[in-house]
């Protein structure tokens, strides 16, 4: 039954607007704002075809983990793109670093950074 759902993902933040600007001004992402029962929410579509939603959750608190992965070709390219368009990078005790916050030991390349709800995102090395 659900092998075929068309199946999305989704995570909260405390400020559409906030988010909606900085994923389509500064991750340069396609995003829909969608009219639901409990207010605004925004679909964020990826390239893979598939979308996440994206709503509104008063006394949000971001999750300590990664909710959205970009598998990029060039990490250190993705990374000098993002920082150039203001994006900081986070930096993880115990784990080794680049000077661009690139974590370069103990799997592919990646770098970590949130969105203004501190939603934690990342570049990561494709396969």
């Amino acid at each position: 039954m659900l092998t075929d759902s068309p199946a999305f993902s989704g995570f909260a933040v405390d400020d559409p607007d906030k988010a909606r600007r900085f994923y389509e001004d500064v991750l340069g992402l396609r995003v829909t704002v969608v009219e639901g029962a409990r207010g605004s929410m925004l679909r964020l579509h990826l390239g893979s075809g598939a979308d996440v939603l994206v709503y509104t959750k008063p006394g949000h608190v971001p999750a300590e983990f990664t909710v959205l992965n970009f598998p990029v070709a060039d990490v250190p390219v993705a990374v000098d793109d993002l920082a150039s368009r203001g994006v900081t990078f986070e930096r993880y005790d115990g784990m080794p670093f680049d000077e661009r916050g690139i974590m370069i030991g103990g799997g592919p390349l990646i770098a970590w950074f949130t969105d203004p709800a501190g939603n934690v995102f990342s570049v990561i090395a494709q396969d």
